[in-house]
C-alpha cells in the first residue's frame, strides 16, 4: 500500500469513546470511516446516519467486506474474539484495550496475526501521547530514582460525559450475543485467576484489566520495567460490580513503584499523574482527560544544580494520543512501520496486572 493510499477503516462499537473520540480522530487522520458495528441496532443505524456510511450489527459483515481494509475494535470487554476473526479475515486491527486477559488468548491472537501478515496494534493511546517520548528521555537523564508513583482519580461516567451530549441507546442489543460474550469473559477471566470469585472476577476484568491496564502499558512507555512481585488492597470491600479503590505497591531494586487508582464517583473529571522521584530531579506527568478530543497533557521537569533548581513546563500542540496511534497504525500498514503498541507489552501487562490482581485477592480484609 502507498503513501497516498486511503486506508478504509470500520469500527466496531459505536459507545461513548466510539462517537466522542475515534470516529473524529479517524476524519482528522485522513482515514476513510466506511462502516459502523454495534450490537444495538438503532446506535449502529444512528450513528451511520450520522455519517452517511453503513451501520452493522453482525461483525461478519465488516469481516467479509473486500473494500474494508482495517477495523478499529472498540467493543466492551476483552477484543480476543473479533480480533482473531477480523485477522484471519485479512484486515489490519487496531484493538482497544484489554486486548485479552490471559496469555492462552494472546497465543491464538498471535498465530492468527502470524499467519495473516497484517498489521495489529493494540489501544495504549498513552503511549502515543504527544509529550510521552519527552517525559521518558526526562525520566532517563534522572539518577537515583527511588519511586515512581501513579496516582488516579476516577469518576463515575456521568461527571466525565455529561458535556458530550449523547444520546443512551436503546435496550436493543442481542441478549443472547451479550449472554455468550459474558460467558466467554468468565472463562478467561477463571483461566487468568482460577477460583476467582464473581465479585473479584469482574473487578479484574472492568477495573484492573479495563483501567489500571493504562497505567501499566504508560509506565512502560515510560521506559520502566515493571516489578513482578506486588502488594495490593482493594478497599472499602467490593460489593456487587460497585467500583472500589486499588493500591498496588511493586518493588524493583531500590525503587518503588505505587499506583493509587481511587475510584471517586462524584469527582467532576477524570485526573492522571506520574511522578517519578530521582535525587537530581524529578518528573511529574499530567494526562491528558479521556473524552476531550482536543485536550492536552502537561509535563513539568525539575532539575537540580547545587542549591539552583530549574523547573521546565512542557505542553504540546492540541493533539491526543488517540489521534497519534491512528497516524502510527496507518503508517505500520502504508510503510511497514514498527508497531510500539504489541503484543510484547500486552504479555508484560497480563504478568503485571495478573500479579495485582492476585495479591489484592489474596489480601486481608
Amino acid at each position: 500500500m502507498s503513501a497516498q493510499t486511503p486506508v478504509r477503516i470500520a469500527i466496531l462499537g459505536a459507545g461513548i469513546i466510539a462517537q466522542s473520540i475515534h470516529i473524529p480522530s479517524i476524519h482528522r487522520a485522513g482515514l476513510t470511516l466506511v462502516a459502523v458495528g454495534d450490537l444495538s441496532p438503532s446506535r449502529a443505524d444512528e450513528v451511520a446516519a450520522r455519517y452517511g456510511i453503513r451501520g452493522v450489527t453482525n461483525p461478519a459483515d465488516i469481516f467479509t467486506d473486500p473494500q474494508i481494509d482495517a477495523v478499529l475494535i472498540a467493543t466492551p470487554g476483552s477484543h480476543a474474539e473479533l480480533t482473531i476473526a477480523a485477522l484471519e479475515a485479512g484486515k489490519h486491527v487496531l484493538a482497544e484495550k484489554p486486548l485479552a486477559l490471559n496469555h492462552d488468548e494472546v497465543d491464538r491472537i498471535e498465530r492468527a496475526q502470524r499467519d495473516s501478515g497484517r498489521v495489529l496494534q493494540i489501544g495504549y493511546m498513552k503511549m502515543y501521547d504527544p509529550l510521552t517520548e519527552r517525559a521518558a528521555s526526562a525520566i532517563a537523564q534522572l539518577t537515583g530514582i527511588r519511586l515512581v508513583r501513579v496516582t488516579v482519580s476516577h469518576p463515575a461516567d456521568a461527571p466525565q460525559i455529561q458535556h458530550l451530549r449523547i444520546t443512551p441507546p436503546a435496550n436493543d442489543a442481542d441478549r443472547a450475543e451479550i449472554e455468550r460474550a459474558l460467558h466467554y469473559a468468565l472463562e478467561q477471566t477463571d483461566r487468568a485467576i482460577p477460583g476467582v470469585t464473581s465479585e473479584f472476577g469482574a473487578y479484574f476484568r472492568n477495573i484492573i484489566h479495563g483501567s489500571v491496564i493504562h497505567e501499566t502499558s504508560l509506565l512502560r512507555g515510560l521506559g520502566f520495567h515493571l516489578p513482578s512481585e506486588w502488594t495490593a488492597d482493594v478497599f472499602p470491600k467490593l460489593r456487587d460490580n460497585e467500583p472500589s479503590s486499588l493500591l498496588a505497591v511493586g518493588r524493583a531494586n531500590d525503587v518503588r513503584f505505587i499506583i493509587s487508582w481511587n475510584w471517586l464517583p462524584e469527582y467532576p473529571e477524570y485526573n492522571e499523574e506520574v511522578m517519578v522521584l530521582g535525587s537530581n530531579g524529578r518528573v511529574v506527568y499530567h494526562l491528558a482527560k479521556p473524552y476531550v478530543l482536543e485536550e492536552r497533557s502537561r509535563l513539568v521537569v525539575q532539575r537540580h544544580d547545587g542549591q539552583e533548581r530549574q523547573d521546565t513546563t512542557y505542553t504540546e500542540i492540541n493533539e491526543t494520543g488517540f489521534l497519534r496511534q491512528l497516524l502510527a497504525f496507518a503508517d505500520s500498514i502504508r510503510n511497514g512501520s514498527p508497531v510500539r503498541a504489541n503484543l510484547d507489552g500486552v504479555r508484560a501487562d497480563i504478568d503485571v496486572l495478573t500479579a495485582i490482581a492476585t495479591a489484592a485477592m489474596n489480601s486481608p480484609a
